[in-house]
């Protein structure tokens, strides 16, 4: 079966900077260390209100890291130049709310077909591959299609909350999400809430090809280290496979 790649989202080691202010612990430490324990790509998200990642960060991360960047960003007209001009491997356009702690729920593509068209082709334009973090639905996974984005990442948070005979029903939304991901020619991701406990059942659907796991990962790394934390997910990933 096809590798499974395996993104770190490191934005929450600059949320621990951040709430002492200064330089420390720097995010950019964790480039070499994920990538030693089996990471694949970096993933962090620039928020409009740079609550843990910040524009140096990006920069940083764009310029040092020997992994690709898969940047997260909201549709917005600053992102976009943001983007444009630091070129990351990837983008991944996901709702964003100022009230929110963390992203709620995927991005609806389907009723936003028409403002992400020209957000999507311009980056495109550039060389950036384009994923849609989506609910996994039907009508956002044929939307994602008819605006020809390169990946959807599934939004998994329901499947982890939930709990007894529900995970089992949202785990066979995303197993059916999956499959038709592929049958519309669309490249797919999975992501949000993971653990040690939720991913095998993600990690076994052969049709997804990239997790990415970040906040799980960086709370077990307190304990552990985040060398030990990302081994141990990199083993359970590949033992489900």
């Amino acid at each position: 079966m096809q590798h499974l790649r395996l993104g770190i989202n490191i934005d929450h080691i600059a949320t621990v900077r951040n709430a002492r202010g200064g330089s420390h612990p720097d995010p950019i430490t964790a480039l070499a260390i994920v990538q030693k324990a089996g990471a694949d790509g970096i993933t962090a998200h620039l928020r409009e209100d740079r609550r843990h990642i910040k524009d140096d960060d990006i920069v940083r991360i764009k310029n040092e890291s020997q992994l690709p960047l898969n940047m997260e960003m909201a549709a917005t007209d600053e992102m976009l130049q943001i983007a444009l001009n630091i070129k990351p491997h990837a983008c991944c356009i996901v709702p964003e709310k100022r009230t929110e702690v963390t992203t709620e729920g995927g991005l609806n593509v389907y009723a936003g077909k028409e403002k992400l068209q020209p957000f999507i082709t311009r980056l495109q334009d550039a060389g950036i591959k384009v994923s849609l973090f989506i609910d996994p639905e039907e009508k956002q996974l044929e939307a994602a299609s008819i605006l020809h984005a390169d990946i959807v990442e599934l939004h998994t948070g329901s499947y982890c909350h939930a709990l007894g005979a529900a995970r089992e029903i949202e785990l066979q939304k995303i197993i059916a999400s999956a499959k038709l991901a592929g049958q519309l020619g669309l490249e797919c991701h999975a992501g949000h809430g993971l653990s040690y406990e939720t991913t095998p059942a993600i990690a076994a659907i052969s049709n997804i090809v990239e997790l990415n796991i970040g906040h799980f990962l960086i709370g077990e790394a307190i304990f552990t280290g985040l060398y030990e934390s990302v081994r141990k997910m990199r083993q359970v990933m590949d033992e489900a496979r």
